[in-house]
């Protein structure tokens, strides 16, 4: 482990500078963040996180959210009742059932993108894509908007890997979420491998080919993001926050409730890092896209979701984590009402569902309908995927029409669009 870099010339500045470069970057030298009730008595506030839950490759709305059984487009899909009276929800989730009062289901959601990668983009940016420019996800910009001092760690993560993890966009690199590929089991070369003095000397050397090599490259070795990056390294090597990326001290009860899944080990740690100011987190789920046996593809989803999602629920509500805490269930688009001759069911980006909660916005409302005969392309009460976003940006408390401007000058709202009042509190 690396031992006292107060002596080396690259991290050797005043303390103002060491503050800005902190807000900038999300690093810190302070101690972990408030819990929400302590933070509460002392007169402030626990700022809030998002949490997104990202179903990759299009759940079918009908066999999670919004079953229809009994119907035409119903399939062998039956549903279970919920705590929300006269709510039902596919009978492979009875443990969300179980939570469901605690959030929001929005199931008219409304995508122009039936495509993967494009209709990610949207979901994850608000924006659908422009061959001018890369959009932020809603996590960047959250990390922009709200730069933590007091986390070491990266501040938006990607956990369990994803093709298309949020970025940083226009915003630049730094805001790219850091990609955790098997959470629960630490972090992977994060410790030196050298003694203290080693590392010490190896980080003098540097600094001076660094030093020697951006000369007269000033704006291009900035451009790398090459000495943040390694001052983030290092800093972050002796965090004790590092923690937080490891389940193994947690009880085995807690463990067994999320499940001895990848997924279930990822929201586990997504809560662990929540309790330490980490802003955005997004837990991939994959496996969704089923063109070939829907049934059976996402009842075997289910068993990885269903307990995972209502710990994850639960244990922020229990903790005093969830009005702290924007939680965002869905995909890029959901399933076609009718089901192919190989008994899957394919893109549909007309009347999809979401599950959303906390963050201070109401609980147990349910919105929009899709029609159960599937004769009907547009539900009840149609939402855009932009509309959540300002729904979400305002539960933040960011002003979502303020104008970015990009780097080629262009100016930029944070979002585009409507708030859904029915969700505001």
């Amino acid at each position: 482990m690396p031992g006292d870099l107060s002596s080396h010339p690259a991290l050797r500045v005043d303390r103002r500078t060491v503050l800005r470069s902190a807000a900038a970057l999300g690093l810190s030298f302070s101690l972990p963040a408030l819990s929400p009730r302590l933070a509460r008595a002392r007169g402030t506030e626990r700022p809030t996180s998002l949490i997104l839950v990202w179903l990759a490759g299009g759940p079918s709305q009908l066999e999670t959210w919004d079953p229809h059984p009994g119907t035409r487009i119903g399939g062998d899909t039956r549903a279970i009742d919920t705590t929300l009276p006269g709510v039902q929800i596919a009978e492979w989730y009875p443990r969300v059932a179980e939570q469901l009062h605690h959030l929001n289901l929005i199931r008219s959601l409304v995508s122009k993108e039936g495509d993967h990668e494009r209709g990610t983009y949207l979901v994850k940016t608000g924006y659908r894509p422009d061959p001018t420019l890369v959009h932020p996800s809603m996590g960047a910009v959250l990390t922009h908007e709200f730069p933590n001092a007091q986390t070491q760690i990266p501040l938006h993560l990607s956990l369990n890997g994803s093709p298309w993890p949020g970025r940083g966009g226009f915003l630049g690199d730094q805001y790219d979420a850091f990609k955790v590929y098997e959470p629960g089991a630490g972090l992977q070369n994060i410790k030196s491998r050298v003694d203290s003095p080693r590392q010490q000397r190896r980080l003098q050397g540097l600094d001076l080919v660094e030093r020697a090599f951006g000369g007269r490259r000033v704006q291009a070795v900035d451009a790398t993001l090459h000495r943040q990056t390694v001052q983030r390294a290092v800093e972050m090597m002796d965090s004790t926050q590092l923690a937080a990326f490891e389940i193994d001290r947690e009880p085995a009860g807690v463990r067994e409730k999320y499940g001895d899944t990848r997924f279930g080990r990822g929201c586990l740690v997504a809560r662990r890092l929540l309790e330490e100011g980490v802003r955005a987190i997004e837990v991939t789920l994959d496996g969704f896209d089923s063109h070939v046996n829907n049934l059976e593809t996402h009842k075997a989803r289910a068993e990885a979701l269903d307990p995972a999602l209502a710990a994850l629920v639960a244990d922020l509500v229990e903790r005093d984590l969830f009005d702290s805490t924007l939680l965002v269930c869905l995909g890029e688009f959901g399933r076609t009402p009718s089901i192919n001759p190989l008994g899957g069911r394919d893109h549909w980006p007309t009347g999809f569902s979401c599950l959303v909660g906390g963050g201070g916005l109401r609980r147990g409302v349910v919105l929009g309908a899709t029609d159960p005969t599937g004769e009907k392309s547009t539900p009840e009460h149609p939402i855009e995927v932009p509309d959540l976003y300002a729904t979400l940006y305002v539960a933040f408390g960011v002003d979502f029409t303020r104008e970015y401007q990009t780097p080629i000058g262009r100016p930029m709202a944070i979002c585009a669009g409507k708030p859904i009042e029915e969700l505001l509190a």
